[in-house]
């Protein structure tokens, strides 16, 4: 009886579940990463670090430049936690694929071990 429960719940919720794990991770990375947020602020400036233009041609020659390694440093800043978070999320969907491959040999192992042990 406990048996036939294990694999009714194995092959019908437990799978499910373990699939709906896998984009749920998937998912809270891509949520705890914000790429949403990261995505069309691309290129605002690094912490709203911005430089006000003055008067003279030197200090509007200084701020624009400030302001452009102000975004840059966003720029790449941003970047790197967009392909962090892809690699993270990939990494995720592929381990997670295969788990949902071998997911239905996983309770055949038992049997065919103790099989091959004895043979």
């Amino acid at each position: 009886m406990l048996l036939v429960a294990f694999v009714q719940w194995w092959y019908g919720p437990g799978w499910q579940d373990t699939a709906g794990r896998v984009f749920t991770r998937v998912r809270e990375t891509y949520l705890t990463f914000s790429v949403p947020i990261l995505i069309p602020t691309m290129f605002a400036p690094w912490r709203r670090i911005i430089t006000y233009p003055g008067r003279s041609m030197g200090e509007k020659f200084r701020a624009v430049i400030d302001n452009l390694v102000s975004r840059a440093v966003g720029f790449v800043v941003r970047l790197f936690a967009l392909i962090t978070a892809l690699l993270i999320m990939s990494g995720y969907l592929i381990f997670g694929g295969i788990l949902l491959v071998i997911w239905p040999i996983v309770p055949l192992l038992g049997p065919a071990l103790i099989v091959g042990g004895l043979l």
